[in-house]
């Protein structure tokens, strides 16, 4: 028998896995899609939008994404929070009419490709310069603790149910070996689920109401100045958001995706799938820390799962069943489960700042210092102390928060090393 022929046990192996391995993915796919849905359909809620469209061109523009990125990247890419109030503006502004803030949003997704093309032609040492590690460990730190408030805020409607999925995904993640381990999200949320049906938490409307299938309610844009005038400085604020959680997502990996495959690509992924979304009738899309996360703690980074996982959401959007189901999930099991998430996030900043010997010196202290307060401003001093910060593009469009500053980081450490001779910066 020659070597190359394989015998019928071989085969069977071969095949038993493969099939093995096929259902592993579907597994982890699961996870991603579960940490994403939840603010995937928040936004269409919110605005108006249709939810199912969002789901479609949520899992096309992800596709879309790693395409861009020769596959190489990740990420998962959900609705946008940071079009929300330019989309209620233009809605009421428009008599209810949604398809002014798709033309508004297409042209946001034109003004990200134009910026990729820029990115390509300055280079990448131009930005390497002027984000270095402490600028970025900073701002990953405060994408991280911005979400954490959000995640609380879900877990306030029953602390015990969240508790309980908080405790599982901790439990299996410290305890957990093998591939228990990297279902500590799933595992979580399933307990968490069943405690909330054992409980009367479970309100089981949305799936019985859903129809089995349903063709998404697809729209076509309608373009007007002052829609595109309220929408498209939204880019402006989201930008530096974007430079952050790709770097955070290169982070977790382990990769520089800033370099390989480049910002540029990055921008131009998020750019189309932003086009895409306006042209269909979905939200702006944009790149989800949630499932950034859950790579950090299943340590599981192949982008062919995430891939899967946008097939999965695709599905969603016409099999409404399933959707309706994920929408029983209570809210507290999902913040219970996003606690552990966002400060996976953050404390990937910190790991940043470590990881690269960041010098502690008077600049790069004062950077930091600034990044933070100004990036956690709005989540947890606003209130306090009723002061709002932030700089205002028009009535609806505001830089605050992780934008601000990043673009107050960035100049400051470039305005500070300048006037500070490297010698006097101890």
């Amino acid at each position: 028998m020659s070597e190359n022929v394989l015998t019928k046990s071989e085969v069977k192996t071969s095949e038993k896995t493969n099939w093995l391995a096929l259902s592993k993915k579907v597994i982890l796919a699961l996870q991603h899609l579960i940490a994403m849905f939840g603010a995937t359909v928040l936004v269409p809620i919110l605005t108006g939008l249709n939810p199912s469209v969002a789901l479609v061109s949520a899992g096309l523009g992800t596709l879309i994404f790693h395409g861009v990125t020769k596959k190489k990247v990740p990420v998962f890419l959900g609705s946008s929070f940071a079009f929300i109030g330019g989309i209620i503006a233009v809605k009421e502004a428009h008599n209810g009419d949604l398809a002014y803030a798709q033309g508004g949003i297409v042209v946001a997704g034109l003004i990200y490709v134009l910026m990729s093309l820029v990115i390509r032609k300055i280079g990448m040492d131009f930005i390497r310069k002027y984000l270095p590690s402490h600028v970025i460990g900073a701002m990953i730190i405060v994408i991280g603790l911005n979400l954490v408030p959000v995640a609380f805020g879900m877990a306030s409607g029953n602390f015990v149910l969240a508790i309980i999925t908080l405790g599982t995904a901790l439990s299996i993640s410290f305890f957990g070996k093998g591939f228990l381990k990297q279902l500590s999200i799933l595992t979580a949320v399933v307990v968490g689920y069943v405690v909330a049906y054992i409980i009367g938490q479970v309100d089981p409307s949305s799936f019985v109401n859903a129809p089995l299938l349903a063709i998404p309610a697809f729209t076509l844009p309608k373009f007007s100045a002052p829609a595109i005038a309220v929408l498209a400085p939204v880019v402006l604020a989201v930008f530096m958001e974007h430079v952050g959680d790709i770097t955070t997502n290169g982070q977790v990996v382990g990769q520089d995706f800033i370099e390989n495959p480049g910002l540029n690509r990055t921008l131009l992924g998020d750019g189309l799938a932003t086009l895409l979304a306006g042209f269909i009738g979905g939200p702006a899309n944009t790149t989800y820390g949630e499932n950034t996360g859950v790579l950090a703690i299943t340590k599981n980074y192949d982008p062919s799962i995430l891939r899967l996982a946008a097939v999965f959401a695709i599905v969603l959007g016409f099999v409404a069943k399933i959707g309706g189901f994920l929408g029983t999930i209570p809210t507290p099991v999902m913040g219970g489960i996003s606690m552990m998430l966002f400060s996976m996030i953050a404390l990937v900043g910190v790991q940043t700042i470590k990881n690269n010997k960041v010098q502690f010196n008077a600049v790069n202290v004062i950077v930091m210092i600034v990044v933070l307060v100004l990036g956690l401003w709005g989540s947890y001093f606003q209130n306090m102390t009723g002061i709002n910060i932030g700089i205002k593009i028009n009535e609806t469009v505001s830089i605050t928060g992780l934008s601000l500053a990043a673009i107050t980081g960035v100049a400051l450490n470039a305005f500070l090393n300048i006037i500070i001779p490297a010698s006097k910066k101890a």
